[in-house]
């Protein structure tokens, strides 16, 4: 997979491709992230990416230009399975987001800033518009890189253990069951039996009813 990521601070993004996870899928060739710093596509002696909205109101708004220059320059290249743009009032991104993006060859990742991108940015470029939850943060960089991280992972080969993945909260609509590791006994704390038992079937089914108890718990809006 190919990521390529548009932004104002690129630095701001390199951090958590550079640690775990995420830098041994690059280094395996699983992924490949490209950033791309949207000032270098602006014909401004001043650099200038944004500009008062039309109409009035306080807030500067993300130019076309800059954008559909970075956009047209990368589609030129190769094609690209989606445009995603991160925006607060996109739909919520989920787990079964993650799984779908993780089947693409190549996606953009556009990093919104101040109020927001020109709305025929929107309209013309962007396939797939995502949030990572009803708040709005400074800038589209934090959001994208919880994008990448939920997504890369899924990649085959990227996690020891590919069933991992398989097993996590919403991957089948439920929270995950409990965990538990050594010591089986500490401080009188104890494991459930079941899950020392070896026997698998009734360890599953265990696990299956914990998974459920969890949701219904925690989350019950999953159950609906």
């Amino acid at each position: 997979m190919r990521i390529d990521i548009i932004t104002v601070l690129p630095e701001l993004l390199k951090s958590p491709f550079e640690a775990s996870i995420l830098k041994r899928a690059i280094d395996k060739n699983l992924v490949s992230i490209h950033f791309h710093n949207l000032r270098d596509y602006t014909t401004s002696s001043y650099n200038q990416i944004d500009d008062y909205q039309f109409g009035g109101g306080a807030g500067m708004v993300m130019m076309i230009e800059p954008i559909d220059k970075c956009i047209t320059k990368l589609k030129s290249e190769r094609d690209y399975d989606d445009v995603i743009y991160m925006t607060p009032d996109g739909p919520t991104f989920s787990q079964g987001i993650a799984n779908h993006i993780s089947l693409k060859k190549n996606i953009i990742i556009l990093c919104g800033h101040y109020k927001g991108v020109d709305q025929r940015v929107r309209d013309q470029f962007i396939t797939r518009e995502i949030s990572v939850g009803d708040y709005v943060l400074s800038g589209g960089e934090l959001a994208a890189a919880i994008v990448c991280d939920a997504v890369i992972r899924l990649i085959p080969g990227v996690l020891g253990n590919e069933t991992s993945a398989l097993t996590d909260s919403f991957q089948d609509g439920l929270l995950a069951p409990s965990v538990y590791t050594r010591p089986s006994d500490y401080k009188g704390w104890k494991v459930p039996e079941i899950l020392l038992s070896g026997h698998l079937k009734k360890i599953d089914e265990w696990r299956e009813e914990d998974a459920i108890k969890r949701t219904e718990e925690r989350r019950p809006d999953l159950l609906e």
